[in-house]
């Protein structure tokens, strides 16, 4: 990327009124969500899918290939140790050679080792496969977040990375529904389970868009060929202005790893992803449990909390955004989740409320995470951006080691999960305490620096 701090390129002007016609720096925020935003999206919903359609093949594999509930838990969260050794190398890295290189390449590695899946034939091909998963997506969503900074301010990240973050939300739409479809009806077509059929047409599609995302991707606004040079300008000059306005910014890496705030940030998404994943990984489970027909209704059924998630992480985040204010909607978020677990628990037996809390718990936890990633990238910039966000990222997801293997272990030693349901609703707790003494959002206001209300 170009750097932001050697020329003035355009003057200062007064700052758009927030409400009428739209400004023509607004236009060319627009212009640049409506380019990158579908694009991005749509790497993430098929990462997502990636990710976590163990969790629909674990209802054949584990029968198949006689893996334990425990195993499965291990299995399903040691992608993130794999994610948590290369992460900030691998952010650090795409800082350095640009965006579309090193996006590309993940894409491509990630793909194959996800085809590869339909070779495991044991608990140890299935620990080395999902752990080298992990290597291979690793830098992936912590690059994406680095690389909108190269594009948005600060005040518009909250909207901006929730629209990309709903990918996860419609992917557990789209995926449980196709992923039991596949497993219903391929299983034994060509002498493959169902199982190894999802991961070899789900994994297909990140290779092909490894190659697309090469082709389409720009490094950031001065490599941008469709936008004409006033656009690059403007670009260029807000951010620099968005960089310069940043209470406590960090501008290297040293600093951003030696800074209290990034280690307890990090805490804290470590709780959120705690819970993403003890209830992503298992939700196909639950809702099996609940025995409301085969593989298809499982689908269809664990298809309704995302379906909930994705509205309200859009309407939490752009809420967010209006007020310019983070803690107490991730707070609120945060705690709603909880709630949802704790409910799910005690709604034992009844289908209805069960799916209900489900959705609230899948939609709370994603609200806070899509808002989460505004608080670093407020205050983080350059050389601590790549390091800083990739050091949250990394160890964050750990949370997803930890919560699938929690819930496989309470599984196999009680025949259910509630305990570790009670478990992951006191993670999100923590999260939202931790959130209210991180200081304050680090937010830009309209009058700080002359930014656009609605970029995207």
């Amino acid at each position: 990327m170009e750097s932001l701090g050697h020329r003035p390129l355009i003057s200062h002007r007064p700052a758009a009124p927030r409400h009428g016609p739209i400004d023509a720096e607004s236009l060319v925020y627009r212009k640049v969500a409506r380019r990158l935003i579908p694009s991005l999206f749509l790497l993430y919903l098929v990462a997502f899918i990636d990710r976590v359609n163990v969790g629909f093949a674990k209802l054949q594999m584990s029968g198949d290939l006689g893996l334990s509930d425990e195993v499965y838990g291990v299995g399903a969260g040691i992608f993130f140790l794999g994610y948590f050794l290369f992460e900030v190398p691998s952010n650090l890295i795409l800082h350095r050679v640009g965006a579309k290189r090193w996006i590309a390449r993940i894409l491509l590695l990630w793909g194959l080792i996800s085809m590869s899946m339909v070779w495991v034939d044991s608990a140890f091909s299935f620990y080395l496969l999902r752990f080298l998963l992990g290597v291979g997506e690793a830098g992936f969503f912590p690059g994406v977040i680095l690389y909108l900074t190269y594009w948005f301010p600060a005040r518009s990240m909250a909207k901006t990375t929730a629209i990309f973050m709903t990918a996860m939300a419609v992917a557990g739409v789209v995926g449980g529904p196709v992923s039991g479809s596949i497993m219903a009806g391929l299983d034994g077509w060509l002498a493959l389970r169902g199982w190894q059929w999802l991961f070899l047409l789900e994994g297909a599609p990140a290779v092909a868009l490894g190659f697309a995302a090469y082709v389409f991707h720009d490094d950031g606004p001065a490599q941008a060929a469709w936008l004409d040079g006033s656009e690059r300008q403007l670009l260029l000059h807000r951010l620099r202005a968005d960089q310069a306005g940043r209470e406590g910014s960090h501008g290297s890496l040293r600093q951003a790893v030696g800074s209290a705030r990034v280690w307890l940030l990090a805490l804290i998404y470590f709780c959120l992803v705690l819970g993403l994943y003890g209830v992503s990984f298992w939700l196909p489970q639950i809702v099996n449990d609940l025995k409301q027909g085969g593989l298809v209704a499982t689908g269809l059924l664990s298809a309704l909390p995302y379906l909930l998630a994705a509205p309200a992480m859009v309407a939490v985040a752009r809420h967010s955004d209006l007020r310019h204010e983070r803690r107490w909607h991730i707070v609120g978020s945060a705690a709603a989740g909880g709630a949802g677990l704790v409910v799910l628990v005690m709604a034992r037996g009844l289908p209805v409320l069960s799916i209900l809390a489900l959705g609230v718990a899948t939609s709370g936890i994603m609200a806070a995470l899509a808002i989460f990633w505004s608080l670093p990238t407020a205050f983080l910039h350059g050389r601590a951006a790549a390091g800083g966000i990739a050091l949250i990222n990394c160890v964050g997801n750990l949370g997803g080691y930890v919560g699938p293997v929690i819930l496989g272990w309470v599984r196999q030693h009680t025949g259910a999960v509630d305990v570790g349901l009670y478990g992951l609703a006191c993670a999100l707790g923590l999260a939202a305490l931790l959130v209210l003494v991180t200081g304050k959002d680090g937010v830009n206001h309209p009058h700080d620096v002359n930014m656009p209300e609605n970029p995207g």
